[in-house]
């Protein structure tokens, strides 16, 4: 029997990740699943799940093979998640609503989706969008 659970699962660290999960609870509507702190205040790990996705998520690491920084600080991006949802003209609202930095408004694409592109307080990019991959298609 195949497992059921995504295979992938994005990772991000935050210089403040507290307040990181209220923000993409807010105005994403991610729940927390679990949430770990660290002996600094901040998270050791936490997995927020949106439908049946999920990301993970701690506080920056200063130094050792995952030390990154967050794209505000590094001044670029070098990655973007995206989330395929329902609801999106809802989602777009409420994301702007939370003072998301919009990148890319809300628009219909050539491939059938309706997205759009924010900026969260800490520089990462979500890309929320109708088109969901055909699995079956895929080898």
């Amino acid at each position: 029997m195949t497992d059921p659970r995504p295979s992938l699962y994005p990772v991000l660290q935050y210089r403040d990740a507290p307040a990181a999960i209220a923000w993409l609870e807010k105005a994403f509507g991610f729940r927390t699943a679990v949430s770990y702190p660290n002996e600094t205040g901040g998270i050791a790990h936490a997995e927020l799940r949106f439908g049946n996705g999920m990301v993970m998520l701690g506080s920056r690491q200063e130094d050792g093979p995952f030390a990154l920084r967050p794209p505000a600080e590094a001044k670029v991006t070098t990655q973007s998640i995206y989330v395929a949802t329902d609801g999106i003209d809802d989602l777009y609202a409420r994301a702007q609503a939370a003072g998301a930095e919009v990148v890319m408004t809300i628009r219909n694409t050539d491939y059938g989706s309706r997205d759009f592109s924010v900026r969260d307080p800490e520089g990462h990019l979500w890309s929320f969008g109708s088109y969901r991959p055909d699995f079956t298609a895929a080898g």
